[in-house]
């Protein structure tokens, strides 16, 4: 989770990653930042992250992503 944080902080430094719940909704990642975001995790996590995967619930919240990066290890 703590490297999960840095990836988001690298990609968009003024967002309280631990505290918010809104970062698609929000508009605080927009798309190319979700794109970024995407081909960081797929890269530092040994993952694949399928299209039907990038959907506002998973990319909401850093504890989301989190989950949804777990859970695409243990599928792998």
């Amino acid at each position: 989770m703590e490297r999960l944080l840095e990836i988001l902080e690298e990609i968009q430094p003024e967002v309280d990653y631990a505290t918010c719940t809104d970062l698609v909704d929000g508009h605080h990642l927009d798309s190319l930042s979700i794109i970024s975001l995407v081909a960081e995790l797929e890269d530092e996590f040994d993952i694949t992250i399928p299209t039907v995967e990038i959907i506002p619930d998973n990319f909401n919240s850093a504890e989301n992503l989190w989950k949804m990066v777990v859970r695409l290890q243990e599928d792998s």
